[in-house]
């Protein structure tokens, strides 16, 4: 064991010593007031038994305090002399500063550990590496790009793993066993401003009516907030030749569905709600208060960025909503943010809208369909963005050429 006895004008720049001259693993065995300071004893792999020799050099010091009732501080780091208040703080305040630098010096060596075995697996497994690149290319979060490619089995070369690992994500994306249109009942569209819901809910009636007529559809509105709202559903009724309700409250939804229990398919739209909405929770409470019986799903738009998708699914999951309604398919420039999303919450995915047509741009997912087209779309993105940064290298040199 290394023994050293150190000084300083203060505790502080005594530890501080310590530090420099024996790292951040040093234990102090002792301190006591001197002329001019603070002198310590401190040692690099404390052994108990060599503390009776570390002892023998500064007999003066007085018997070891009692030990603090903290059982969070290693003995090890406990003072040979009883501080005063003030002393005591600062070195409470000193050793605390010395774990934070312990535990940051830690996890700086375990990600460099971590760093190094994942280049040392993708030099060994260059197949891994080309699978990550096109999972990112694909816009796929990263925790779930590296989970799936190590699922994927050795090799031989990289398209074939990329092909296995195209085929593990859509083994991953859970699809909807519940077919609103074949289950019927009591539906509530729930999520953000602006993503589809009032259109999906017209598509949907619209669908169960070229199925089952129209005498068996009722639509709903609970959303109090904006006018505009429920003169759109209105439209949609009128042109759909069903009748639309409205409901302002927990009771009122309650007696409008009762009223409409005989109909096969009753439709509820709801205000436009983000994850972050104060009143979401009130939301939710005047649903359950509706009827036991009303499902709700999330409609999630499709060209949301990737990280915000997955805080709307997390934050609606955690509410129970039943699955999941995925829109504007036709205006995103990636998938793989909404893939990630669906997956990481694990929201059965139940309808996929991808225009405007009523009903014609409604579908039943289909995972591996999904997949290809995620895609068939990031190829269409690096090949635009691949020939407009030709054509801006043509312009300039046109330009150039023009001076």
């Amino acid at each position: 064991m290394k023994v050293k006895r150190l000084f300083g004008t203060d505790m502080r720049q005594a530890i501080r010593r310590v530090r420099e001259e024996l790292g951040p693993e040093a234990v102090i065995l002792s301190n006591r007031r001197v002329n001019g300071g603070v002198e310590i004893l401190a040692a690099l792999e404390f052994d108990a038994a060599m503390l009776e020799q570390a002892e023998e050099p500064s007999p003066e010091a007085p018997p070891a305090a009692a030990a603090p009732a903290d059982p969070g501080v290693r003995p090890e780091l406990w003072s040979r002399e009883a501080p005063s208040v003030g002393e005591e703080s600062e070195n409470e305040k000193l050793l605390a500063e010395m774990r934070r630098e312990i535990g940051y010096l830690r996890g700086v060596l375990e990600t460099e550990l971590s760093t190094l075995a994942r280049r040392e697996m993708e030099r060994r497994n260059p197949e891994r590496l080309e699978v990550l690149r096109r999972f990112r290319e694909l816009g796929v979060e990263e925790r779930l790009a590296r989970r799936l490619a190590d699922q994927v089995e050795e090799q031989s070369d990289a398209e074939h793993a990329w092909w296995q690992a195209l085929g593990l994500l859509a083994r991953a994306l859970p699809i909807a066993e519940d077919d609103i249109l074949g289950r019927g009942g009591c539906v509530a569209l729930v999520g953000p401003t602006g993503v589809g819901k009032t259109t999906t809910i017209a598509k949907l009636a619209a669908r169960y009516i070229l199925r089952h007529g129209r005498r068996h559809v009722a639509l709903v509105s609970t959303d109090g907030y904006r006018v505009a709202a429920h003169d759109q559903l209105q439209t949609y009724g009128t042109l759909l030749g069903v009748p639309v309700y409205v409901a302002e409250g927990g009771e009122q939804l309650r007696n409008v569905l009762e009223d409409l229990e005989e109909r096969h398919l009753v439709l509820v739209d709801t205000a436009g709600m983000g994850q972050r909405d104060r009143r979401l929770e009130e939301q939710f409470r005047l649903l359950r208060q509706g009827s036991p019986r009303l499902r709700s799903y999330l409609v999630m738009s499709a060209n949301t960025d990737g990280s915000t998708l997955a805080e709307i699914a997390a934050t609606f999951r955690r509410a129970r909503v039943d699955g999941a309604i995925l829109t504007k398919i036709d205006e995103a420039v990636s998938l793989g943010g909404a893939l990630s999303a669906l997956v990481g919450s694990g929201l059965p995915l139940a309808y996929l809208s991808d225009g405007q047509r009523v009903p014609e741009d409604l579908h039943p997912p289909r995972a591996h369909t999904l997949v290809s087209r995620a895609v068939a779309l990031a190829r269409q993105t690096a090949e635009e963005g691949g020939a407009a940064g030709a054509a801006a290298m043509n312009t300039g040199s046109n330009a150039h050429a023009h001076v």
